[in-house]
């Protein structure tokens, strides 16, 4: 049988690389290659590959990941209750769990035409910005909306009014590779109908998101701040149209603005600041960080109900249960990768490179001494992200500021196990908005300073574009 490389070769022969091609050449896996989260790394590929500890996390600690998974994937219920560790959901809210979006720890998607609520997408909303809320973008990054607020909730406890529904429909948009192949992708048209407290301002700017999986979070908190500066400057100077930006943003804590790393548009600069925020506008509970239920002024019943928070003004969630729930998210591990050696995959890697998709997909980073939990310190992690803000054009704009990012901008997704999403969420639907179907259609929808990556996927022939997936799919 003939060797690895001269099977390559053949390979690359097949699919149309030649040798004079700037891009690298894999002939071979890298070393370490198949351990995407380092030491942290788990070789589950199954519908719980997301739901995991980091395999380097010793017994004694693990007590504290279970019952932080507990919180995270319990529902909570309506105060008041005896059950009062878990009570105080809403008045207004999109889901009763943590895990009612974030399903088996994975990806959302978009709501079905005949779906009663969104559930694992929200919609975020804000109007223009005015210098007479000069302080509330220095500390939000937007104007919320001044009846419906931040964040579109389509649920609420009895005798509260959900603020509406949601419902996303679609028509098709076609697209050709150069061999003539012709793919029909769908762009999405968000209605918000129902409305439950009068109409929205008539500038209403409207952004969908789904929810993003929960594996690696820990990993990317602890990626050093120079590593995703100097991903800005690298790119700057090579002056070859990709310009990643890093995002700016308020941390709570501090009371300053510091770099964002997480969210579509990189809005939140830590987990347990995401943590907060998501447990404020997602299930209307509140923290020592957010004391206050998610309900406007012109939402007065919102105002008056029960809240779960006890006797002496303790927060819904108390600081411990928060403490439990940052651990669990930060210590959920990433999957190891399949087939890093197979001829189709290597050839695919190449293709990936060829293309530039390495120039926002950043393959690999060292994290931090320093780490917040000691199992995620100095670990070689392969997310393929550089956690920068990019303008991806007028296809992917949601034309919503968000602090620095601007209505075209989002942030590198990571790519580690989108190759599972499948089998760990049921579904292969991706981008921000869950608009694409599968891989091929999430790279299709490109553009802005991905333009040149896209075009050179549409030249690929049959062969290599499934090459190209067989190593997303490795991921």
């Amino acid at each position: 049988m003939p060797s690895l490389p001269l099977r390559l070769s053949a390979l690359f022969l097949a699919l149309g690389l030649s040798a004079c091609d700037d891009a690298p050449r894999f002939t071979e896996a890298e070393p370490g290659e198949a351990r995407s989260g380092g030491s942290t790394t788990v070789r589950k590929t199954d519908q719980n590959a997301f739901s995991l500890p980091s395999a380097n996390l010793p017994p004694s600690r693990r007590v504290d990941f279970s019952v932080g998974n507990s919180f995270f994937r319990n529902p909570w219920v309506i105060a008041p209750s005896t059950t009062t560790a878990r009570d105080g959901l809403g008045p207004l809210f999109n889901t009763n769990a943590c895990q009612g979006c974030h399903i088996k720890d994975g990806r959302g998607h978009p709501p079905e035409p005949d779906d009663a609520n969104a559930v694992s997408m929200l919609v975020r909303l804000s109007i223009p910005d005015a210098p007479a809320y000069a302080k509330v973008i220095e500390q939000l990054g937007v104007v919320p909306e001044p009846v419906y607020g931040g964040q579109f909730q389509d649920m609420a406890v009895p005798g509260v009014a959900p603020e509406g529904k949601v419902r996303v429909d679609y028509t098709p948009v076609k697209v050709s590779f150069k061999d003539g192949t012709e793919v029909e992708l769908r762009k999405p048209s968000l209605n918000i109908t129902q409305l439950n407290y009068g109409p929205m301002h008539p500038d209403t700017r409207f952004s969908a998101r789904v929810a993003p999986p929960m594996i690696g979070l820990g990993l990317l908190e602890a990626i050093p701040e120079e590593a995703i500066l100097a991903n800005a400057e690298a790119q700057a100077k090579a002056k070859e149209g990709i310009a990643g930006r890093p995002n700016r943003v308020w941390d709570d804590v501090q009371q300053k603005t510091v770099l964002g790393r997480f969210g579509w548009k990189a809005g939140q600069p830590n987990l347990n600041q995401q943590n907060v925020h998501a447990f404020s506008g997602d299930m209307g509970l509140t923290t020592r960080l957010r004391p206050f239920d998610d309900c406007t002024d012109a939402q007065t019943d919102c105002k008056q109900a029960p809240n779960g928070n006890g006797p002496d003004g303790e927060p819904e969630v108390s600081d411990n249960i928060l403490r439990l729930v940052l651990f669990y998210s930060r210590n959920l591990a990433v999957p190891a990768r399949r087939d890093v050696s197979a001829p189709e995959v290597l050839a695919g890697k190449n293709l990936f490179y060829q293309a530039g998709c390495q120039s926002c997909h950043t393959p690999k980073y060292t994290t931090a001494a320093n780490a917040a939990e000691p199992e995620l310190a100095n670990q070689v992690i392969r997310p393929y992200s550089d956690l920068l803000l990019h303008d991806m054009g007028d296809g992917l704009a949601d034309n919503r500021s968000e602090f620095q990012a601007g209505g075209r901008d989002w942030r590198t997704p990571p790519l580690w196990g989108i190759g599972l999403t499948q089998a760990v969420s049921g579904h292969t639907q991706f981008l921000h908005d869950g608009r694409a179907r599968n891989l091929l259609e999430a790279v299709l929808w490109h553009g802005g300073e991905a333009s040149a990556a896209r075009q050179q996927v549409l030249s690929f022939n049959a062969e290599q574009r499934a090459a190209l997936l067989a190593f997303l799919n490795s991921l």
